[in-house]
């Protein structure tokens, strides 16, 4: 399934101890709860030829867990699934568009299981939910079993995207949030926010702090595709687009430390 593109910056040195969190001034979580997404594209260390790096994974996921103890959170997660595949490209390369897609939200549930079983081992309750029924694996999607799983202070992985072709894995975080009534949406990516250019390419780049909804569409920064970003701004869910390779920074926006860019109206 394709991921929306976002603007990147060199991708941050990844470090197996996770950084303490210094919560002095965060006394109360910002959000309860919230719907975190992840580019399977962070579950890879860089340079490495895994799909899936085990260390890394292992490492988001005691951050995960470290926010949900603390917090007391409710916490969502949405993976990608680019680390493995993209329908988008392969399809350009002649393969069948829904095809395609239906392969990477297969890539999702592998990346799911991955970010479950670790959370477990982190030593919080933990369940995958698929879009795609693979009841062997996974349990399927429902609304109503995953909002009573999180208010059982359990954490949900929705899994295989939307279970349509043609919808990002952006696209299934913003339907999800909106589904479970989530406080917010949190962009866990390899940018520590929005800037007004892709600050890889563009030295002057200027980050933002906060920014609107409006200003965002017209200066056409890619936060998330069209169709996540309309079901954000039209169901007033803000989105925080933070960095989530710089170590404990994962941990820090789960339990309301203001990091990377706001996105809201």
């Amino acid at each position: 399934m394709q991921e929306s593109p976002i603007l990147s910056s060199p991708i941050l040195p990844i470090y197996d101890k996770i950084c303490e969190v210094n919560m002095s001034e965060v006394t109360t979580p910002t959000y309860r709860r919230i719907l975190l997404k992840l580019s399977g594209e962070a579950l890879r260390a860089p340079g490495s030829k895994d799909n899936i790096s085990p260390e890394i994974v292992f490492r988001i996921a005691k951050e995960i867990a470290e926010a949900q103890k603390q917090g007391n959170l409710q916490i969502a997660i949405v993976v990608g699934g680019g680390n493995i595949w993209r329908g988008a490209k392969a399809s350009v390369r002649g393969m069948d568009r829904p095809t395609a897609d239906y392969v990477g939200m297969l890539a999702t549930v592998m990346n799911a299981l991955s970010i479950c079983s670790a959370i477990q081992e982190a030593g919080v309750n933990c369940h995958v939910q698929s879009a795609i029924e693979m009841k062997n694996v996974a349990e399927p999607y429902n609304r109503n079993c995953a909002r009573e799983q999180l208010r059982a202070g359990q954490i949900v992985v929705f899994a295989a995207g939307t279970g349509n072709p043609f919808f990002s894995t952006d696209s299934a975080a913003a339907l999800r949030a909106c589904e479970i009534n989530a406080d917010v949406v949190m962009k866990a990516t390899s940018v520590d926010g929005v800037y007004t250019a892709d600050p890889k390419t563009d030295p002057s780049a200027v980050r933002f702090d906060t920014i609107s909804y409006e200003e965002c569409i017209n200066r056409e920064l890619k936060v998330m595709d069209q169709t996540a970003f309309t079901l954000c701004k039209d169901n007033n869910k803000p989105i925080i687009v933070f960095d989530m390779h710089e170590p404990g920074n994962i941990t820090r926006a789960l339990l309301g430390e203001r990091i990377g860019t706001i996105v809201g109206n």
